[in-house]
């Protein structure tokens, strides 16, 4: 339970912390690349050493941490892009909707049981999730209707997620034994800072941008929660490995209801009579999906 509660406060920290850099008006996408390599060098420091020797490349899990990687800061972007053209809401809601694929996917590939109840909890998971998410006095950030490409950013959102999820659960099923799980985290981290600073030099020159310093310490902020938050959750997968189907969704939604009770008691964000359903719906799914 220690790593569940780890995986559950750290998650909500990135989300709060990503605000926080908003406010300061630090770019994103310098923070982002900053804070991957803010997580290599913390998981070298855990793990006592670095894992970039030659034989990293023979490794059985090196291709999978390559696409972890790049599906990283792929979705770090989406997210972002997201958030800015079609509002907060709709992106918070696409990414927790996203539980559903690894639990589909924990059903059908690992065999694991399901019953009436725990299906009933995703159910009620889904609908807590729009509820708790759903801002007060909701506004369409732009007047403008949204075009095709734009309609197809929440549901890239929802499918990279998932498929982020699964094939994290996939990895620590097939290649993962408690012994190299740093060595894992460590060189999908390295692929994403690679593929940041990638974007980073292609980027800045076009949009004229100068590197902020400040991205330094939003890096440092972001960054060695980032690393504890997926050392946490393959922990969490590796303790609960008999039942992956339940284990996710529980880690999703409290998430969702730690990161709306800290907004509402840090940044004072009100919670209208759908939000506070919500969070009620949140309580009662996570029952039912546990116990179920």
């Amino acid at each position: 339970m220690l790593y569940l509660a780890g995986s559950i406060v750290l998650t909500s920290w990135l989300t709060l912390s990503f605000k926080v850099a908003e406010r300061f008006r630090i770019p994103m996408l310098q923070a982002i690349v900053v804070n991957y390599w803010v997580c290599v060098a913390t998981g070298s420091i855990v793990n006592g050493s670095s894992p970039f020797t030659q034989k990293l490349l023979y490794e059985k899990w090196f291709g999978w941490a390559g696409a972890m990687g790049v599906t990283f800061i792929f979705l770090f972007t989406i997210i972002g892009i997201t958030t800015q053209k079609m509002g907060v809401s709709v992106a918070s809601v696409a990414n927790k909707l996203s539980l559903v694929i690894p639990f589909v996917f924990s059903l059908y590939l690992y065999n694991e049981s399901f019953t009436f109840l725990k299906i009933a909890g995703v159910a009620i998971a889904l609908v807590a999730v729009v509820f708790t998410c759903w801002p007060s006095g909701r506004k369409e950030p732009s007047g403008k209707s949204f075009g095709p490409v734009l309609f197809l950013l929440p549901f890239i959102l929802f499918l990279g997620s998932g498929l982020l999820d699964t094939m994290i659960k996939y990895a620590e099923s097939r290649f993962l034994d408690g012994t190299n799980n740093n060595d894992f985290l460590i060189t999908a981290f390295a692929f994403a800072g690679t593929a940041g600073i990638i974007a980073l030099a292609i980027l800045m020159p076009v949009r004229k941008e100068r590197f902020d310093f400040r991205s330094v310490v939003a890096g440092l902020a972001i960054g060695i929660p980032n690393y504890f938050s997926i050392w946490c959750l393959v922990h969490v997968l590796k303790d609960y490995a008999a039942d992956s189907s339940k284990i996710i969704p529980i880690n999703n939604m409290g998430i969702v209801l730690f990161s709306t009770l800290v907004a509402w008691l840090v940044f004072k964000e009100k919670l209208s009579f759908l939000n506070r359903t919500g969070i009620i719906l949140s309580v009662a799914a996570i029952a039912l999906i546990a116990y179920g």
